[in-house]
């Protein structure tokens, strides 16, 4: 008689959710990235400026 080795545990399958998607925040529903400035302060000058730079191209 030979005797199989038992086999390794299997990890468990990740349970399928059935949550609505639409209930729970995404990364890109934050505004973490967006319009941060680099300096810290505020003015007139680097008001401009970052409107300056920001401004689309068609607004030349």
């Amino acid at each position: 008689m030979s005797t199989a080795p038992d086999p390794e545990p299997r990890a468990p399958k990740p349970a399928l959710v059935f949550d609505d998607p639409l209930d729970q925040q995404s990364s890109d529903d934050t505004d973490r990235g967006w319009g941060e400035r680099s300096d810290g302060g505020g003015g007139g000058a680097a008001d401009l400026k970052r409107f300056l730079d920001e401004k689309p191209p068609h607004h030349l």
